[in-house]
């Protein structure tokens, strides 16, 4: 009696401390979201995405170049990352299944997973920028895509375990070459984990700020030339927050508001599409 009675009073302290954490973080994670919507509603408008930014000091403007250099910086790093990803997954689920190479390259993606961002941006900035002598887009671009190509791996790695062997089998004893069978029965089954993979790559870098600080810099103009600095969102609100004027400030919010509700939305999609494919399972 006095063991159950012990054991119980150790099940709910535990259960109580953890009910406790959860609802902190989720305070936390509420008052966070809460209080980016309530200032970036405010200086939401369509010149926001419409014009360019004024001279320091004057009121107006928008933000134009840094959405447009956002979604080019971003839109090449996805170009660059998701097929290398993609590929390098499919040769350690297929080709290198069981070897010793492959849990390397495992052990090594779930270590750049893990490295910080900032670390990702000195190396381009030492290898795509101090050799050339000027920022770029394309080094931004690069710094995103090396981000992302881990996740793309590994979620490939892992869809493509999940296919049964006895698919492939079926399709060898049709005479289909392997590469076939990889691409018109092994990716079917999982294209689905693979989409979703991609689209938590590309939430996981729409919001990095440290890389671009050091590979594509920044821009006050509006500009579509990947081979010279060219602004981004993330960098422009963390110029504008540290900045001394008030309507950099409220501009600040309204892209902070933007970019949550991106990432929040490519987030909800993902789960979607592995609740609605493998939810039943």
């Amino acid at each position: 009696m006095k063991r159950d009675r012990k054991r119980r009073i150790q099940n709910l302290i535990a259960l109580s401390v953890s009910t406790l954490a959860a609802f902190a973080g989720l305070f936390w994670l509420i008052f966070i979201l809460g209080d980016v919507l309530i200032h970036g509603m405010g200086a939401l408008n369509i010149s926001l995405f419409t014009s360019d930014p004024v001279p320091p000091g004057i009121d107006g403007g928008g933000l134009r170049n840094a959405f447009v250099g956002q979604l080019l910086i971003t839109f090449f790093a996805t170009l660059i990352g998701v097929p290398t990803g993609v590929l390098g997954g499919t040769f350690l689920a297929e080709y290198a299944r069981g070897k010793k190479i492959a849990r390397v390259i495992s052990i090594l993606s779930d270590i750049m997973v893990s490295v910080p961002s900032i670390v990702v941006g000195t190396f381009v900035y030492a290898v795509l920028v101090k050799p050339f002598g000027h920022f770029s887009g394309w080094a931004g671009s690069v710094a995103l895509a090396i981000i992302m190509v881990p996740v793309v791996l590994r979620t490939t790695e892992d869809m493509l375990t999940l296919v049964p062997w006895t698919l492939r089998e079926a399709a060898f004893a049709l005479g289909a070459p392997y590469y076939k069978v990889i691409i018109q029965v092994v990716y079917r089954g999982a294209a689905a984990g693979i989409f979703t993979g991609i689209l938590l790559s590309i939430a996981r870098v729409a919001g990095e700020t440290a890389p671009l600080l050091f590979t594509s810099f920044n821009n006050s103009f509006f500009s579509t030339n990947m081979n010279e600095p060219i602004a981004s969102l993330t960098v422009t609100i963390f110029q504008y927050a540290m900045g001394p004027y008030d309507s950099w400030h409220a501009q600040a919010w309204a892209a902070s508001l933007v970019i949550t509700i991106f990432i929040l939305i490519i987030t909800i999609l993902g789960r979607g599409i592995i609740r609605w494919r493998y939810g039943r399972r």
